[in-house]
């Protein structure tokens, strides 16, 4: 593992790293056990990939906890995973604080329970003045939910006179969106094996490198993470230029 960190060129770090956590259910049902096991278990994962960034200088880390399709899941599964995320944000928020980690939360925030959004509004304000990693949990998140929202406030601008049509820019949009005022993925990462974004920053993805990996969530390591990353340092990132011009840095004529 020290060899592949060696290997990082820490120059050419994603400043945003958007993980979906995918595979709790299926590493457990391959140990026997419930699919609430590998929901506790995957947050040693999310420890250590948090540790991870941080070390490295990782500016942003977006993890996708809960989507807003997971409240279809059976009613004792969504009840745990809630309650794992109470226990979890309280074990963890002296250690956010410490590591210099600040948090914020992306996401249908009103429909969390009650105990859920008062323990992630005091952990954010403990971590308020951090200066380090910027952890985002993305929680009861919808992609095209929060398209939907910010469509609907660009039109509310436009009802009230404040906008003209013709002169809505990207900035308009994307003011209306949850990410608002943070930089763009440029690395996503999902584990398990499956090979989709799943509602997940759909907008915010679009120039973003996709790595998709076999390995579950709870079996997630440093070195997985730094697989990931040289395998990112490998690609070239063009943003519509020819390899040629990226090689020469050449701004092309406009």
């Amino acid at each position: 593992m020290s060899d592949l960190h060696s290997m990082i060129d820490r120059s050419r770090l994603p400043s945003h790293i958007a993980i979906i956590m995918d595979g709790n259910g299926r590493w457990a049902r391959e140990r026997g056990q419930d699919r609430v096991f590998g929901h506790y278990e995957g947050v040693v994962s999310v420890r250590e990939i948090v540790d991870a960034c941080g070390e490295l200088g990782v500016q942003y880390l977006t993890l996708y906890a809960f989507s807003a399709e997971n409240w279809n899941r059976p009613k004792a599964e969504v009840d745990a995973l809630m309650e794992l995320l109470v226990n979890t944000i309280r074990k963890e928020v002296d250690d956010l604080k410490k590591n210099n980690v600040k948090l914020h939360v992306i996401g249908d925030f009103a429909s969390l329970p009650q105990i859920c959004q008062q323990e992630m509004t005091e952990a954010m304000e403990i971590t308020s003045m951090n200066t380090g990693l910027n952890l985002v949990l993305a929680l009861s998140y919808s992609s095209r939910f929060e398209l939907l929202q910010a469509a609907r406030k660009i039109a509310e601008k436009v009802a009230a006179g404040a906008l003209k049509p013709e002169d809505i820019t990207e900035d308009d949009f994307q003011a209306g969106l949850d990410t608002h005022g943070f930089p763009d993925p440029e690395l996503m990462i999902r584990t398990s094996g499956e090979n989709r974004i799943s509602n997940f920053l759909l907008y915010q993805l679009a120039y973003a490198e996709l790595y998709f990996t076999p390995v579950h969530w709870p079996d997630f390591r440093k070195q997985n993470l730094y697989d990931a990353l040289l395998d990112y340092q490998r690609r070239e990132r063009r943003f519509g230029k020819t390899s040629e011009q990226i090689q020469k840095n050449i701004v092309p004529n406009v």
